[in-house]
């Protein structure tokens, strides 16, 4: 089919459906690139299926199929596969196997719960030419591209299948993203600075005489809570974390008053700021950086943020967003309520730090409606606060990642840096 141009009339045939995107026209119309992929029902697939389906006639159809009988195993190292992160995925190459052996050709393929699209990725391989890839037919007969259909309730499953289906140059894929990825370095490296220091807390000096520059990989954020019997701040991973065992406790000590607590002895510290996407002062639940995990050439260290890290806080805290970032506010719903309770997040911005969401803000701006725009998807679903900072192997830092199917905020954070995610 050949490009077309979504209307507000072509909408209109579909508003009825259930699971219409709730939003304005024009979003839906601005995020959809017609009649490949609309961020609505589809009001193309009927000619779709009219262009490339084949009439059931039962009196004349001979499909026939054995099941399926085979052991599937495919690794999940494929970088198409690890090009983007989703729970449930399966890889392409063990779909493959399936589409080989029950289609044909030029069939139309239905995915309706299609997450990132593997099954659409699947079905355009089997005309690959790849030679490894064309091994998995069972006959030469079946080799050739399928025409895949891929639905999802999930908007965001919807866009990553876009764009892993979609035709778009490698190249071009290539040029873009690192082109927007030196950008962003240009403008946001200095976000991502520390100072090299020893053990004694002194900076560590170059061949120049001045202090060295490591790159930060990761900072730890603990939340701050406030002791109920003298009203003093504690900072919870001091209180709380047994970096040697790699626990957290249950119960911890005021180091002013002495009284034993737990979380849910206390309340959370709150800080005010102005916020210069809402246009209004907020307050929201104190997180202070508590550790810095960052490296020197190939090596990597660890170190309690300094006067280095803390001016350059504050030096962020003031740097205007440079371009657009979301500032949507969450919705009433029971998940959307947590993060709301706990930390006062009450829109999407306010789930990432400072200098990530300048980093992104820069990178967006780079990769906006191109075919890297799905780089933006990746990394804004991973480098946020509901990151844990957790222990894993007897390794610090570990693990961890998002608490699955929630929007909780652990009380440790682990926050990302957005360059070494998107590098």
């Amino acid at each position: 089919m050949e490009e077309r141009k979504l209307t507000k009339a072509n909408i209109d045939k579909v508003r009825h459906i259930e699971g219409f995107p709730i939003g304005k026209d024009e979003d839906i119309i601005a995020l959809s690139r017609p009649p490949y992929y609309t961020a609505c029902p589809n009001p193309f697939i009927e000619e779709f299926i009219r262009e490339n389906g084949t009439p059931y006639e039962e009196a004349t159809d001979d499909y026939h199929r054995e099941p399926f009988a085979a052991d599937v195993s495919e690794g999940k190292n494929d970088p198409i596969y690890m090009a983007h992160s989703y729970h449930t995925k399966v890889p392409y190459k063990a779909i493959m196997r399936y589409v080989f052996h029950y289609t044909k050709p030029g069939d139309i393929v239905f995915d309706g719960f299609c997450g990132t699209g593997m099954t659409g990725v699947a079905s355009q391989m089997c005309g690959s030419g790849d030679v490894d890839l064309l091994q998995l037919a069972d006959t030469q007969t079946e080799i050739g591209s399928r025409n895949a259909i891929l639905a999802d309730l999930s908007p965001a499953a919807g866009f990553i299948a876009s764009h892993y289906n979609l035709a778009y140059s490698a190249q071009e894929f290539s040029d873009i993203a690192l082109g927007a990825l030196r950008e962003t370095e240009k403008r946001c490296a200095w976000m991502f600075e520390t100072q090299h220091r020893d053990t004694s807390g002194k900076p560590i000096l170059g061949i120049d005489g001045q202090p060295i520059i490591g790159r930060i990989n990761y900072s730890v954020l603990s939340d701050v809570f406030v002791c109920p019997s003298c009203s003093h701040e504690i900072v919870f991973w001091d209180a709380a974390v047994d970096s040697e065992q790699g626990k957290v406790k249950d119960k911890f000590c005021c180091s002013t008053c002495g009284a034993v607590l737990s979380k849910r002895d206390c309340e959370r510290a709150k800080v005010t700021y102005y916020d210069d996407l809402l246009h209004e002062s907020v307050t929201v639940s104190k997180q202070v950086p508590v550790l810095i995990n960052y490296s020197v050439g190939s090596k990597r260290y660890e170190k309690r943020p300094d006067d280095f890290d803390i001016n350059l806080e504050n030096k962020i805290l003031n740097t205007p967003i440079p371009a657009w970032a979301p500032s949507d506010e969450l919705p009433v719903g029971y998940n959307t309520e947590q993060p709301k309770r706990s930390h006062g997040i009450t829109h999407v911005h306010q789930f990432y730090t400072r200098r990530n969401l300048i980093s992104l803000s820069v990178f967006y701006e780079q990769v906006k409606d191109t075919s890297a725009a799905i780089l933006i998807q990746s990394v804004a679903m991973v480098n946020t606060k509901m990151y844990r900072y957790r222990w894993a192997g007897g390794f610090a830092g570990a693990g961890g990642g998002p608490l699955a199917g929630t929007l909780y905020i652990p009380s440790i954070i682990k926050d990302i840096s957005i360059l070494k995610s998107l590098g």
